[in-house]
Order: structure tokens, then sequence, then C-alpha cells
């Protein structure tokens, strides 16, 4: 069932956003060569706190730190650890912060001193293709609008879309209905109202979409070795049009 949310709801979720956004740049500032992960996720956590939230991931499903942080081929929900950032990395660095109740969630794709054109060209692309979704998000379209927008901007630039994870609803709950697939049909899928609430999340790998789960259960790498980007914002369609709650 989708949940719409109440101007209440939406507003409580601007302040989840606000504090997820801004955790968010804390740690992408965070990113240089010599930094360890797991001391971008500790100031990640910090920050949250300190704004009177809760880092969303930690405990979720048993899940150990605060922030998901994946670096090259590693795509999602990467465990922050010892590792130690090197010139040419790129890093996904997924937050989420719940606020009296309600959730933010939001990602970026950061690089490290200087990278290769393939990787900075994954980049920019994977961002473009989350503003060509969601520019979809309007009353009486489809989320299968959304999927074919993200996934034609992808393929349309070489490259290809993670099919075994996708977007999703979010508000009370971190995940709630719809999925939002980064790849379908136009004209298919849940009707878009307004009042509804999702995470759009990109996932596109250099190469093939293929995904594996390591043996920690948690972090998901492509099968093939090759680069892969995320991007995400928390958006709601209200009397205001589409907005970003994530989006400082």
């Amino acid at each position: 069932m989708i949940i719409l949310k109440t101007s209440s709801q939406i507003e409580l979720m601007r302040e989840a956003g606000k504090i997820t956004g801004a955790a968010l740049q804390t740690g992408g500032e965070m990113v240089k060569e010599g930094v360890s992960l797991i001391t971008i996720d500790r100031k990640i956590r910090t920050f949250i706190e300190s704004h009177g939230a809760k880092p969303s991931f930690l405990g979720y499903a048993g899940f150990p730190a605060s922030a998901c942080i994946s670096v090259n081929s590693e795509v999602i929900h990467g465990i922050p650890g010892d590792r130690v950032l090197k010139n040419g990395d790129i890093v996904k660095i997924d937050v989420g912060a719940c606020y009296k109740g309600y959730h933010g969630d939001s990602a970026n794709t950061f690089a490290v001193g200087e990278i290769s054109p393939d990787a900075q060209k994954l980049i920019e692309v994977t961002k473009q293709s989350f503003y060509n979704g969601v520019a979809k998000i309007q009353e009486g379209c489809r989320v299968g609008d959304i999927s074919a927008a993200i996934q034609e901007t992808a393929e349309s630039n070489g490259f290809s879309v993670v099919r075994d994870y996708v977007g999703h609803g979010v508000g009370k709950n971190l995940h709630e209905e719809p999925d939002v697939p980064n790849f379908g049909r136009a004209g298919r899928g849940p009707r878009i109202v307004k009042n509804m609430t999702f995470a759009i999340e990109p996932m596109v790998c250099i190469g093939d979409y293929h995904v594996k789960i390591l043996e920690n259960d948690w972090t998901v790498v492509t099968v093939d070795g090759s680069l892969s980007a995320h991007y995400e914002h928390t958006v709601a369609l209200t009397d205001n049009g589409v907005e970003l709650l994530t989006l400082l």
C-alpha cells in the first residue's frame, strides 16, 4: 500500500531531509586521499545525532554503521572500516536520518583527487539520469515513466543500470511502497499522485549491470569489477510541485 503524506508529515520529512543532506555534505567534504572510511562514518553519525536525529541505517536489519560507504566497484551497502582512500577512487556515500519518526535518504558519488575521464562521465551521467527521472514526476504519470527516463539516460551514454536494487517510497518507514526501478517501460506501474514521497536512486555501472553480495552479507559489487556510481534524493510531490527534500 502506498502511503500518502499529510502536509505536516511532509514538513517533518523536510526537516529530516535537511539533516540528511547536510550530513551527506559533511561526509563528502571528508573524501580525500589518506582518510579512512570509518572516520567519515563516525563524523556523519556525530553530525546526525547533534541535530536531534538518529542515523536511519545504524542497526537497520543489523547494518553495523551509520552510513553506507562504497568504493569503486562496490555499488551500495559498503560497510565503512579501516580502508584508506587513495587518489583516483570514486566513493559512494549513502546517508539516512530519522527525525521525529520520519526519514530522509540521500546519496552521492565523490571523487578522490584526479579520477579517470570515464569515471567522471559515469558520475555525471548518473546524476543526470536522476534529474531526467524526476522530471517525469507529475500527477497522473506512472512510476514506469521515471524508470524509463533513468534507463534511457544511462544506456544512451553506454552505461548500464543495476536491476537487483531499486528506489522506493520513504516516510515513517525507511522503505515503503512503491518500488521505483531504474529500468522499465513508460506508462507502467503505479500512478503518481500528490503527496507521494520517494527515494529515487539510480545505480549506474560502466560495465555489465549484474551484481553480487560479498561474504559480509552487505556489500554489493559489480560482478565484472567495473566502476559504479550512485545518486539519490528524497523527493515529494506537493501542492508546490516536485520538491527534493534532501537537496541543500
